[in-house]
């Protein structure tokens, strides 16, 4: 890491905490020595955990509180009553400059209320949107938005095209990600009017982007491109969709290779090539969810994930503050806006 920050994390969001946040903590404090940390929960809870991870403890500042959200709890309600909840702490903690960046494993509808709520949005984004990457046949691939926008408008779509290719800059390394429309076929006549009108503006604007075009529902798991737009709506059920066909593979798979004594001398052979496909799969290596477009890096953890897992977010984390994702989306945003600007003038 170039410079020293710090990160704050929700200790007691998550199906297993606080214990996996610690367990996590200490995974990260390892493979990231300048960063510290600050840890918002229940503090009867959290010390006799750091005492069992030197490393931790010492780059780590505890905040006690006793309430937390629960995964039952209604957004709006968790906004209007949780404002001394470890989770909206934690996010206050970026608000007031203490921390770069907020992890937290917890509600995910409380969180982008809090979050959203609190950071507000940047200056140019109408809206905040959810994105991760995950494994394709190429390499890795990002998808916007997962489900924090059922409906968009062309400008919207555009908005997350922009905020999608800095993402893949930023996590992937990539250094010209192309960009794909998700619709229901790849002709310039198909879709609704509002991946129509985003493809159209994405076409003419001047943004250094690579923008492939329209792709469909089976370019995704093949990598056409590195970032895959779309709406919150589309997004999630593309989303459960390719998590639950990667699980029903997995589950013929592992019963098919123990259906025989010949198939199970088989897998015994395939072991390695077996291991590699579990490594390559893992869902705990793609955990870590942005909310893209606030006035401050915020990571969802999937609230079912390991010390691993939460590692793997806070990395996410991590290289979305020391790469300065927030201030070249802002630059290709004005980018965008001045193009926009100067087309409407030379027209009139």
């Amino acid at each position: 890491m170039s410079n020293r920050f710090t990160l704050s994390l929700d200790a007691m969001g998550g199906d297993h905490a606080p214990r996996m946040v610690i367990e996590g903590l200490e995974i990260a404090a390892q493979r990231f020595p300048d960063i510290d940390f600050l840890l918002f929960g229940d503090e009867k809870k959290l010390r006799p955990l750091l005492e069992k991870y030197a490393r931790a403890k010492s780059r780590t500042q505890v905040f006690h509180t006793d309430e937390a959200v629960q995964n039952e709890d209604k957004a709006a309600a968790a906004l209007r009553g949780g404002r001394n909840t470890s989770m909206r702490l934690a996010i206050n903690a970026v608000a007031d400059g203490r921390a770069a960046g907020v992890i937290s494993a917890g509600n995910t509808g409380a969180l982008m209320a809090m979050a959203k709520f609190v950071l507000k949005t940047l200056p140019g984004i109408d809206r905040p949107a959810i994105a991760t990457y995950f494994p394709t046949r190429r390499g890795e691939s990002v998808m916007l938005d997962l489900g924090a926008n059922v409906d968009c408008d062309a400008n919207n779509l555009v908005q997350f095209a922009v905020m999608g290719e800095v993402f893949a800059r930023n996590v992937l390394n990539l250094k010209q990600p192309s960009i794909g429309l998700l619709n229901v076929g790849v002709e310039g006549y198909k879709g609704n009017e509002a991946v129509r009108q985003a493809s159209a503006i994405l076409q003419e604007s001047r943004l250094p982007i690579k923008f492939h075009g329209f792709v469909e529902g089976d370019d995704i798991g093949a990598g056409t491109v590195d970032v895959v737009v779309t709406d919150g709506f589309t997004g999630n059920i593309a989303l459960k969709t390719t998590e639950g066909t990667a699980k029903m593979v997995g589950y013929f798979l592992k019963e098919s290779l123990k259906s025989t004594f010949i198939s199970r001398i088989g897998a015994l052979l395939a072991r390695p090539a077996l291991n590699d496909l579990r490594s390559r799969m893992d869902p705990r290596r793609y955990n870590g969810a942005m909310f893209v477009g606030l006035n401050g890096i915020c990571v969802k953890s999937h609230g079912s994930t390991d010390e691993e897992g939460f590692a793997n977010a806070i990395g996410v984390a991590a290289n979305l503050v020391n790469g300065k994702f927030n201030e070249r989306i802002k630059e290709d945003l004005e980018h965008l806006i001045s193009s926009e600007s100067s087309k409407e003038a030379a027209a009139s």
